[in-house]
């Protein structure tokens, strides 16, 4: 699909086109964020690299894992020697603009890595992430990275750094990076709405915000069509396989295809098994090239042959299985120029069972409507924001429970960062008014 960008994220484009500097690229849910990233990809005239921390990320990203593109051991990497090949030295050393989506997700050591890989690789230790542009994309309102398991991991991060986020990365504090906040929120139109979701992100809810959301929740969900956006994966399989249960007729199974390369499980981007009957509520996975749905559009399983056909709002459309290739950056040796080669491929209808879908693989779809499930209490810092942003409107907002106090909390470093954020960026304007 042609992508448009508004005049605020071709500013950012231009940004990243036409300088070398280091970019932070963020704003709060619905920003357009993944548009600007999916017209760079397409139209950067850049040596360009994109990567990010897991596998299902980086394939809906059509780039790689850090991990995979850096060769990078798992775990905590501290101050151990990093071992390079001579094709990784060769990719690293032609890269001109390296992207990190959900850089959110990326601890500081991990950060700080990356940083050593293309300094010793470019042979220019001196200078931050060894010459190469950086841009970053990520909200930390929303994705947090995950804690090491191991104790021993976890005591070093302590010793070492000021918190385990990106934005503790000792590169971040030598790098110049410019931060752009994007703030024309493309998913709600209605001003009360965003302006509660703005007091959710920061955790500035007041009694009487709580009260308007509560009593807006309260209402009875409706039993058509609607999406539970719950915590644990546990509620979201139990409703899922009850309410197919509760269809008659007999369940069909598509197997995935699956060639090449894949690590296992949790990279893939849909059900290995896809099991549905007519009559299932299903999710899309993934746009579609001639616009009748996008990742997130949900509808219901009308037909089953061949191929599945979903209707969506009264419409019926044929839905065929798809490829999601995953990718790995070389430098061809004869013309020494940067591609991309797929080295898997998944083969799958882009569907999934969508009665109830996890908050967290919620994250970058829209719904005009929701059942907001968050068990006995949020767990994580911003849950409650990514669920209740993830819908269009006040008007679509159903609570299984209302919402208290400890729903709604915001990690301090993230609160801390985006302060030093605010005050740097009043600085700059009070610089260029003076």
């Amino acid at each position: 699909m042609t992508l448009q960008l508004t005049a605020e994220q071709q500013a950012v484009y231009d940004a990243i086109e036409q300088t070398t500097e280091h970019l932070f690229v963020t704003g709060r849910a619905g920003t357009g964020k993944s548009t600007l990233l999916n017209h760079l990809s397409f139209h950067s005239d850049k040596k360009l690299v994109i990567c990010a921390p897991t596998g299902v990320a980086a394939l809906n990203v059509g780039g790689q894992t850090i991990h995979s593109l850096f060769k990078l051991p798992i775990g905590i990497i501290g101050n151990q020697p990093i071992e390079q090949n001579r094709d990784v030295k060769r990719l690293l050393k032609q890269i001109d603009t390296l992207v990190v989506d959900e850089v959110s997700m990326v601890s500081a050591d991990l950060l700080d890595a990356m940083d050593r890989s293309l300094r010793q690789a470019r042979e220019r230790a001196s200078e931050p992430f060894g010459g190469v542009q950086v841009v970053m994309f990520g909200d930390p309102f929303q994705l947090a990275p995950v804690p090491p398991s191991d104790p021993t991991e976890r005591s070093w991060l302590r010793d070492n750094y000021t918190s385990m986020w990106f934005f503790d990365a000792h590169v971040w504090r030598e790098a110049e990076l410019r931060i752009h906040t994007l703030r024309e929120i493309h998913r709600q139109h209605d001003d009360e709405f965003r302006s509660l979701l703005t007091a959710v992100r920061y955790g500035r809810v007041t009694a009487p915000m709580a009260t308007r959301l509560n009593e807006v929740g309260a209402r009875p969900a409706p039993t058509d069509g609607i999406i539970t956006l719950a915590s644990k994966n546990a509620t979201v399989n139990r409703i899922n396989a009850r309410e197919l249960e509760r269809l008659p007729g007999r369940a069909m199974t598509a197997a995935a295809e699956i060639h090449g390369d894949f690590e296992g499980a949790r990279t893939f981007p849909a059900e290995t098994e896809l099991v549905l009957k007519e009559g299932a509520q299903v999710m899309f996975l993934r746009n579609d090239s001639d616009g009748r749905w996008v990742n997130g559009s949900v509808g219901e399983v009308s037909r089953i042959s061949r191929t599945v056909y979903v209707e969506i709002d009264g419409e019926e459309h044929e839905v065929e299985p798809i490829v999601w290739e995953k990718l790995r950056y070389q430098i061809d040796p004869e013309s020494k120029q940067l591609s991309r080669e797929v080295v898997g491929e998944f083969h799958q209808f882009p569907l999934r069972l969508a009665w109830a879908v996890t908050i967290h693989k919620s994250q970058g779809k829209t719904y005009d409507r929701a059942v907001v499930d968050l068990g006995t209490r949020a767990f994580s810092p911003g849950q409650t924001y990514v669920a209740l942003s993830r819908i269009r409107s006040l008007e679509g907002l159903y609570l299984n429970r209302p919402l208290t106090p400890g729903d709604i909390f915001v990690d301090k470093d993230v609160m801390r960062f985006m302060d030093e954020v605010a005050q740097a960026q009043r600085a700059a304007k009070a610089a260029v008014e003076a």
